[in-house]
């Protein structure tokens, strides 16, 4: 998980123990989340929702790059868009000192500090929220960008989507656009649903049948859809009714997607290490 690595806690009390946590992020952010969580006393477990891929054509990420100069500044949605943008830096560029660089959480912005300081990118470039924002999202993050002048500037979302189609911040892009700014989505990595394993079908078929004893860890309400509308029947699994789930939730929106699925006990928290294991740890 970004950010570095948290203590280990104290071992975790008795209302958690035999609680299996299901974590549902794309790899490799499942695996390095379920590891934290497990070096904190928590029964994690990887059941990702989310497969992430490059670009079926990266020639748009190697035009942005060969035009980096002349954009004021890029947004990037999530580690996966970092990945995948300087995972396709075409062979010795570089990035400039005039171009910014935005993030909606300091997770994002870790993983910019990482991929990018070959290309020359500093942290004095990187426009993020602080890590003890509520939320971190476009809105939290528009306060720190509407003090800058936009007019006649141009700013590049690097995000992901699905069937080549790139799917931008709609309501960030409006921000910058009533102020004169010039806006586009770049693609730079597809979503699927991905394929579970023979252990991971187990594991949902478990959780399916046992609800008290599973937490869903939920991190994107598109992994919820890739759940009911792919998952489970790609696999001979069905449930009727979700009320006796309990998921774990890191923003409001995904816990809406929560309610209309049917499930009734949702705990919401902040999208960290720290706070979503005190979730976990208060839970009955």
């Amino acid at each position: 998980m970004a950010g570095g690595a948290l203590i280990p806690s104290p071992a975790p009390s008795s209302s958690v123990q035999g609680l299996q946590v299901l974590v549902t992020r794309p790899e490799p952010q499942a695996s390095i989340w379920a590891a934290d969580l497990q070096s904190n006393g928590l029964d994690a477990h990887v059941l990702p929702l989310i497969a992430i891929g490059g670009p079926a054509d990266p020639a748009p990420v190697a035009h942005l790059w060969q035009n980096l100069a002349s954009q004021r500044l890029l947004m990037f949605v999530s580690p996966a868009a970092v990945h995948w943008f300087f995972q396709l830096r075409p062979h010795g560029a570089i990035w400039p000192a005039g171009t910014l660089a935005a993030s909606p959480g300091p997770g994002t912005a870790h993983s910019l500090m990482l991929a990018g300081e070959d290309a020359g990118l500093t942290s004095a470039q990187i426009i993020c929220p602080d890590a003890s924002a509520e939320q971190f999202d476009s809105e939290t993050l528009w306060p720190l960008l509407a003090p800058l002048d936009w007019q006649g500037q141009q700013v590049a979302i690097i995000s992901g989507g699905d069937q080549q189609e790139a799917k931008g911040r709609n309501w960030l892009s409006e921000q910058w656009r009533a102020r004169g700014a010039t806006v586009q989505s770049v693609l730079t990595y597809q979503r699927g649903p991905g394929e579970w394993t023979p252990s991971q079908q187990a594991l949902a078929a478990q959780a399916l049948q046992h609800p008290a004893q599973h937490a869903w860890l939920f991190s994107s309400s598109q992994a919820i859809d890739h759940l009911v509308e792919h998952h489970l029947p790609a696999h001979g699994l069905h449930c009727q009714d979700w009320s006796a789930a309990h998921a774990v939730v890191t923003h409001p929106k995904i816990a809406e997607r929560c309610q209309q699925l049917g499930i009734q006990r949702i705990t919401s928290t902040r999208p960290t290490l720290s706070a979503v294991v005190e979730a976990l740890r208060s839970a009955e």
